[in-house]
C-alpha cells in the first residue's frame, strides 16, 4: 500500500485484537521500534519465559548481579537466539547514566541494545527497568499495514510503565484501557471446526 508506512510512526504499541489467535501473538502487546518500506520490527513485551536471565548469561560467561528470579522475555518468533535488552535509566543513586557502546534510545527513558559489551556492563548493576528479550516480531513489506487495516492490531502510545510492568498478565488490558478501550466490550473469538474464526 503506497505511502502507508507514513501512517505508523514508531515507537508505539501494537495491541493484538481478540481475533488474533496465533499463539505467538494472542493478547500480545508489541513495542514497534522500526517501520519502513522494507518491513517492520518490534518486541512482544508481555510474554515472560521460564528461562532465568542468570542462566542465559552464564552460558555467555557474563555475571548477573540483578534479581535471581529475573526471567527473559519472548520478544517474538524471529531469530529466537538473538538477545535484545530494553532498559531504563540507572537509579539516581547510581550517579551517572549508562552510556552504552551501541545503545540507542527508542523512546524517552527507554533504550535498546544488542551489544554484548553493553549487556555485560548492565548485568553488573542492572537498572530497575531491565528486560532481556529473546527473538523479535518482524513483518515484511506492507504486511503490518495490511494486518492493521484488517483490524488485527490497535495502536497505542508507547509507555515505559507498560513496557516494564511488573505484572505482564495485566499489560494487554492496561494498554487497551490507556486508549479508552474496555477489554470486556471486545468480542471473544474462537476457532470454528472448519478453520474459520467466529465471534462470540
Amino acid at each position: 500500500m503506497p505511502g502507508a508506512s507514513a501512517t505508523l510512526s514508531p515507537p508505539l504499541l501494537l495491541l493484538a485484537m481478540p481475533q488474533v489467535l496465533d499463539p505467538f501473538f494472542h493478547r500480545s502487546v508489541v513495542l514497534l521500534v522500526r517501520h519502513e518500506e522494507e518491513g517492520s520490527l518490534g518486541f512482544i513485551v508481555n510474554r515472560p519465559t521460564g528461562i532465568k536471565v542468570h542462566e542465559i548469561l552464564k552460558g555467555m560467561e557474563v555475571e548477573w548481579r540483578g534479581r535471581e528470579a529475573a526471567v527473559a522475555y519472548f520478544g517474538g518468533p524471529v531469530q529466537p537466539n538473538l538477545g535484545t535488552v530494553l532498559f531504563g535509566p540507572s537509579s539516581p543513586e547510581a550517579g551517572e547514566e549508562f552510556e552504552g557502546e551501541a545503545a540507542s534510545e527508542v523512546l524517552a527513558g527507554v533504550s535498546l541494545t544488542q551489544h554484548v559489551g553493553d549487556l555485560s556492563r548492565l548485568a553488573e548493576s542492572p537498572p530497575e527497568r531491565f528486560r532481556l528479550f529473546l527473538g523479535y516480531a518482524g513483518w515484511g513489506s506492507g504486511q503490518l499495514i495490511e494486518e492493521i487495516l484488517r483490524n488485527d492490531w490497535l495502536t497505542a502510545p508507547a509507555r515505559g510503565d507498560l513496557i516494564f510492568a511488573p505484572d505482564p498478565d495485566r499489560v494487554w488490558s492496561a494498554a487497551l484501557a490507556s486508549v479508552g478501550v474496555d477489554p470486556a466490550t471486545l468480542p471473544s473469538w474462537t476457532p470454528s471446526g472448519n478453520g474459520e474464526e467466529t465471534a462470540n
